[in-house]
């Protein structure tokens, strides 16, 4: 075999990393539970293309496939190999908007306002009755604080459609995410797919999107890989308590990570290192304790740094964010701070 024969090979090899499973998901869940029947068995490496539904249950063509509400997900994606204390390494090649149309609460979540502030306010419905979302088939029962928008796919922007501001236009560029990311968490627990936990869950954190890389600790052999809940757009802390929910169509790369040890989700992208404290029920304190420890550690560990030089680099280079008020926390380092030589 010629030099350059081997080159061409080698090069394909690594265009061509693993199988491709296109997954037509027509079955949602709404727990992390490694019981549920699994979608596919997937190699590290391999590539997973398939299409969530919204947090109503409603796809990419407007048919609702869950009759309860509440963050269905699409999976579990059983990885072979996996084994507790190993970590998934998800690389999320692709999360984009597949329709038309989403919707979201209407008013800020009760659990951001202060107490005095709630007390002063009567809310009136928004609606006599419930709001069409997509079309006529579209509603929720029972539900009459929703509005409704529009999500221009050639533009990639979304546009409240009603009420309309008579002092700002309510259009924003579209940046789509997934609400939910996890695995089955240690024992026998099956948590439903709105609290979050060091197995992931309902974080609703912006930065879990297109280019990024999700590390998701193992708890079960196969790791049981679930996901769901997109939002086309949402803003820190998610203070209405949702995004502007819509289906997405997604593309994600699982690799293995053996012996990782993590002990809670941990995120990278182009720009930053994030570790994910999660702490549901207004416990944004215990949430942001547990993403600086994580941090502390992910860069002794793997970065070298000794544990003086990690306290101060998060201390001077570190942000955080609240990715949802209901209890998720991003501690992030700015990878230019890492690049830096003494």
């Amino acid at each position: 075999m010629t030099y350059r024969l081997c080159i061409l090979l080698v090069a394909s090899m690594m265009l061509v990393r693993g199988e491709v499973h296109r997954v037509i998901n027509e079955r949602n869940h709404h727990t992390f539970d490694r019981n549920h029947p699994v979608e596919a068995r997937i190699r590290p490496g391999d590539t997973i293309i398939t299409k969530t539904v919204d947090s109503a249950g409603w796809d990419y063509q407007g048919i609702r496939r869950t009759k309860t509400h509440g963050n269905p997900l699409t999976g579990p994606f059983y990885v072979e190999g996996s084994e507790p204390g190993d970590a998934l390494a998800v690389h999320l090649k692709k999360i984009r908007l597949n329709r038309n149309w989403g919707y979201t609460a209407g008013r800020i979540a009760g659990y951001a306002l202060t107490k005095e502030y709630l007390e002063t306010k009567q809310y009136p419905p928004l609606y006599e009755k419930a709001q069409i979302l997509g079309g006529p088939e579209n509603y929720l029962e029972g539900r009459t604080d929703l509005v409704p928008w529009v999500i221009d796919l050639e533009r990639n922007t979304v546009r409240m459609r009603e009420p309309v501001s008579r002092r700002i236009r309510m259009e924003f560029p579209a940046r789509p995410l997934l609400g939910c990311i996890g695995v089955p968490p240690a024992g026998d627990k099956a948590p439903r797919s709105g609290p979050t936990g060091n197995w992931g869950g309902n974080m609703d954190y912006k930065e879990i999107r297109e280019g990024a890389t999700v590390y998701i600790p193992v708890y079960h052999n196969g790791g049981y890989l679930m996901f769901g809940d997109g939002h086309a757009v949402q803003g820190d802390g998610e203070a209405v308590g949702s995004g502007v929910e819509t289906s997405l169509d997604v593309e994600v790369v699982v690799d293995l990570e053996e012996n990782a040890g993590l002990t809670t989700l941990r995120v990278e992208n182009e720009d930053y290192l994030i570790s994910i404290g999660n702490k549901s029920g207004d416990t944004l304190n215990e949430a942001l304790k547990i993403a600086t420890t994580d941090m502390v550690r992910w860069l002794e560990d793997e970065y070298g740094l000794e544990t003086w030089a990690a306290h101060q680099l998060i201390g001077f280079q570190g942000e955080y964010d609240v990715a949802a008020i209901a209890g998720t926390i991003g501690c992030k380092i700015p990878k230019s701070a890492l690049a830096r030589q003494p």
